[in-house]
């Protein structure tokens, strides 16, 4: 592998040059990654320690909580600091393993909400049966499909990266490591790579997200079936699912589902699906979700109340 690139780093060039822009983003990244993992690990204590838990539902919210903390983790702390240094740098052994990691969390999340739209089918349209059929032994299975799946998508792109040439310009018109701007400053020919990832990549984005969309369209069509407590109940429940559907594949599929390039604008795009989206999960998962809001309700009650009572 050495003898197939000459460098050694990669330089960022991050968001904007402006140095004001850097600072504001700096400010509004921090505060947003903070909120993220607050957010997503007030759910995730709050479900683990509670009757929840035995829920599909918020058995499979808890992991997409612990993905998120995970995916995000892997870009936003280094976009953080990099937007108060002089000179944005990454070497080369992390920027292969931050393309592992970023694809590994995100195939995973992808199929995390594809377990999510399936308990929610079995729930609303074979609600008789949910029981037998959700059981956690089913709930261990698909969560283990779900990793499983991630690693499927993750390897592939891993080594197509590593086995890229690069013996001219180091500098990735990016944020983050990622198979594109790669692919931009490879010495070699790389269109029937970004073709193969192109059919890899985007491809099971936009499969996934048309099964993902015929299943919550079968969903709210059955829900005429239903009582009104029913229906607003169910449309509370899937509202914030295809919310979070939304926000991650709409940015995925346009990034990834296009000719093997980069625009400028991809940046703005990655920042929903690597920090917005995940930031906010805990909100759309929460504020519209009677159990959840009264969980963290007594989750934060019983923290103070021990508190207090350690100081008196």
């Amino acid at each position: 592998m050495e003898s197939r690139r000459n460098i050694s780093e990669f330089i960022f060039l991050g968001l904007s040059y402006d140095q004001n822009i850097q600072i504001f983003c700096f400010i509004f990244f921090f505060f947003c990654y903070l909120a993220l993992l607050v957010g997503n690990l007030l759910i995730l204590v709050s479900i683990q320690c509670s009757p929840l838990c035995s829920q599909p539902m918020y058995y499979f919210l808890s992991h997409l909580s612990f993905i998120d903390i995970c995916y995000t983790s892997s870009v936003t702390p280094k976009l953080i600091g990099d937007l108060l240094a002089e000179r944005k740098t990454i070497s080369y052994g992390n920027c292969m393993l931050q393309v592992l990691i970023m694809h590994f969390f995100g195939g995973t999340e992808i199929f995390i909400l594809t377990a999510m739209a399936f308990d929610r089918y079995i729930a609303i349209c074979k609600s008789l049966h949910y029981v037998m059929i959700m059981n956690r032994t089913r709930c261990n299975l698909l969560l283990l499909a779900a990793w499983a799946g991630g690693a499927v998508h993750a390897l592939p792109q891993f080594f197509t990266a590593i086995r890229l040439p690069f013996c001219g310009p180091n500098e990735l018109d990016h944020y983050f490591c990622d198979i594109f701007p790669l692919l931009k400053i490879a010495c070699t020919d790389t269109y029937i790579t970004g073709i193969l990832v192109i059919a890899f990549a985007g491809m099971i984005a936009l499969v996934t997200f048309a099964v993902l969309s015929v299943s919550y369209g079968i969903i709210l069509f059955s829900l005429k079936n239903h009582s009104a407590e029913g229906r607003q109940k169910a449309l509370s429940t899937c509202g914030s699912h295809i919310t979070v559907v939304i926000l991650f594949f709409v940015p995925v599929i346009f990034i990834y589902l296009r000719p093997p390039t980069t625009f400028p604008e991809d940046k703005i795009f990655a920042l929903f699906y690597t920090i917005i989206a995940p930031m906010f999960n805990p909100l759309i998962y929460t504020l519209r979700n009677t159990e959840m809001k009264t969980t963290l309700k007594k989750l934060v009650s019983n923290v103070i109340f021990k508190g207090s009572a350690q100081l008196l």
